[in-house]
């Protein structure tokens, strides 16, 4: 049913959100390499981030960005 994989959607793209805002909030301008090793050990299996998209969160995380909007 198409509501039940919207919803579905929705509800992974939340669980992203919370995680990479976790990430931002602890990692705040930590250097690329530990915001990035952070990310990929904390962020789930779906949705899943393409590495450009993954790697330009991790550096606005070490720029102590929160690219989550949370």
């Amino acid at each position: 049913m198409i509501v039940d994989r919207a919803t579905r959607e929705r509800e992974d793209n939340l669980v992203l959100f919370r995680a990479v805002h976790e990430v931002a909030v602890r990692h705040a301008g930590a250097p690329f390499h530990q915001v990035i090793a952070a990310l990929t050990s904390c962020l789930p299996g779906t949705p899943r981030l393409a590495a450009d998209e993954l790697r330009r969160i991790a550096e606005e995380i070490s720029l102590g960005r929160d690219p989550s909007g949370l």
